[in-house]
């Protein structure tokens, strides 16, 4: 029927078996900012980037057989495409500081420093540990990358180390993981994102999500999960706000990305769009 997903016959997000629609053909070509990142940064020879990329997509699989992992997510620097980048790396340079929350492979934060941001600017969380340890193994800077991970649930507010870094944060970045709840938890994430951030005018939170051209909430995995339009998504900050007492401008559009203008995400349900966002503490 239109409007729902297209998967093979008993296969859902979570199954290893690369029949599924989520997983992409191994990728041959590979350009931009992701191979200045791996050949500039972490020094693999030209010739090698794509197979480490291919391996490495086949290695996560195994563990995370999740749609982000089969369509080579982790090598999307998202981060360095808003228009608030230039702004954020100026800030990270004169000594903020940038959390990265649900990181997966930390690319973003290796995009950063490859760009100039001093490591203790840098903070990733992330609740997977063999996230962290894959990045380290991909990008091969387990003795150079100088920032900080803690391994913790974002919502998981007893943690003793985030509790530590608790508002202290000037930007915090949500990306691709919001949709993972539905919109209560939503909401309550990004409560928790403005505890970590600090307590004035001019923080930020970036990042993007899977979202919808009409908001509403879909199933996935056993679960239900929100897909924000922008007119859904400032109504949530509203209600943010409204709980935390504090005030946000928010940018938010819809585009073709997760490789729907592409058409690569024909098992999805054609409303599907990728989520771009920018909040701003007013």
């Amino acid at each position: 029927m239109p409007g729902q997903e297209v998967r093979p016959p008993g296969l859902q997000v979570g199954s290893k078996d690369r029949s599924v629609g989520w997983y992409d053909p191994p990728t041959t070509s590979v350009e931009g900012p992701i191979r200045d990142l791996l050949e500039n940064y972490s020094h693999v020879p030209p010739d090698e980037v794509v197979s480490r990329i291919v391996e490495t997509r086949d290695k996560i699989w195994d563990v995370f057989p999740w749609p982000c992992v089969g369509q080579f997510r982790f090598v999307d620097l998202s981060l360095s495409r808003k228009a608030s980048y230039p702004r954020i790396l100026a800030r990270l340079k004169s000594g903020d500081r940038l959390l990265d929350a649900g990181c997966c492979f930390a690319q973003d934060l290796r995009k950063l420093a490859h760009d100039g941001a001093p490591a203790e600017s840098l903070f990733g969380l992330e609740m997977q540990g063999e996230f962290i340890s894959l990045g380290y193994d991909f990008f091969g800077d387990r003795d150079t990358f100088g920032g900080t991970f803690i391994q913790a649930d974002l919502l998981d507010r007893e943690n003793k180390e985030v509790s530590k870094v608790a508002g202290t944060f000037g930007v915090v970045q949500l990306g691709m993981v919001l949709h993972i709840w539905d919109l209560e938890g939503q909401t309550s994430a990004c409560e928790r994102v403005v505890e970590l951030l600090r307590d004035e005018k001019g923080v930020m939170v970036v990042g993007q999500s899977v979202g919808n051209l009409v908001g509403k909430e879909s199933p996935s995995r056993g679960r239900t999960m929100y897909k924000h339009d922008a007119e859904t998504f400032a109504k949530m900050w509203e209600e943010v706000g409204r709980r935390t007492e504090t005030k946000w401008v928010v940018r938010a559009s819809l585009d073709e990305g997760l490789g729907i203008d592409q058409q690569k995400r024909t098992w999805d349900e054609p409303s599907t769009r990728r989520l771009s966002f920018e909040v701003e503490r007013v």
